[in-house]
């Protein structure tokens, strides 16, 4: 089946036309948008979201998601303040047109039984998920490490709570790994029929370290092998993490980024039901 690329084109630069010209080299032409200038994307402006549209719209690129820290707070913060981001995201992507907001499931107190959170955290997911179905958005939800749904088991248990075509799975190969998860095993067969894209990292179990794609332990060519079977026709999305950084995110050097990039390729050509969009 089809798939389309995509990355977190902030780990290669800070500025958008260095964000383009690199990701244009990769035959790359959809972002998730996390930041920009140093800034989040929920802090850019309407001058500078109208900018970002203008740039990429003549680079002919597009965007696979609104990359938010929606919902990467503690249970108990003001939830209120999480309304109005997801308000927020979902206005931006409405004018850069993407149709995903990437969002958490939130962080339970260190040390408690995560399990008790379930109901909290599907309240406060499926509220969230109410202002996406009404703007005909969907909100991905990523499994994160130390969140509610960092595991197999408990992605499932939020999806059977909250019943929503609005409401879906960024499957994240290394961060199910850094909790210990082997992803084939532990996660893909429970998630499967909710996961929507991916994102591109791969990691050891042995110590968590983020490595090129196809080098750890994270399952991709298995997993994406039988997405493609099932008829996945969607977005990979690079995020590297290959190297550690000025940025908050992790800088991904150019050369290094081009590491990601032929690491994922060379899983892809092994399949014979991957073909590029």
């Amino acid at each position: 089946m089809d798939y389309t690329l995509s990355a977190f084109a902030d780990e290669i630069a800070d500025d958008l036309e260095q964000q383009i010209d690199i990701l244009q080299k990769h035959d790359i032409h959809h972002i998730e948008l996390r930041g920009v200038w140093g800034k989040n994307v929920l802090d850019l402006s309407d001058v500078e979201i109208a900018l970002i549209r203008r740039q990429t719209g003549d680079a002919g690129m597009g965007f696979s998601a609104i990359g938010s820290p929606i919902g990467k707070v503690p249970i108990d913060a003001e939830f209120q303040l999480q309304l109005d981001a997801m308000k927020r995201a979902l206005e931006i992507a409405d004018r850069l047109d993407a149709p995903f907001i990437r969002a958490f499931s939130f962080y339970p107190p260190p040390g408690s039984d995560f399990d008790a959170f379930l109901q909290p955290v599907a309240d406060r997911l499926a509220a969230l998920v109410e202002l996406a179905e009404d703007a005909g958005r969907i909100l991905a939800h990523e499994n994160e490490k130390e969140i509610f749904g960092d595991t197999g088991d408990r992605c499932l248990a939020l999806f059977r709570e909250i019943d929503s075509p609005a409401f879906a799975a960024v499957f994240d190969f290394a961060n199910f790994v850094q909790c210990g998860q082997q992803p084939y095993r532990d996660a893909w067969g429970k998630l499967r029929d909710h996961v929507v894209y991916f994102h591109i990292k791969d990691a050891l179990l042995k110590d968590g370290t983020v490595v090129p794609a196809g080098q750890g332990d994270g399952d991709i060519a298995r997993i994406l092998h039988e997405a493609f079977s099932d008829g996945f026709a969607g977005f990979l999305v690079l995020e590297p993490h290959l190297s550690v950084a000025e940025s908050h995110y992790g800088r991904t050097q150019p050369e290094l980024f081009a590491t990601a990039v032929q690491s994922l390729q060379q899983i892809l050509d092994s399949l014979p039901n991957a073909q590029f969009a």
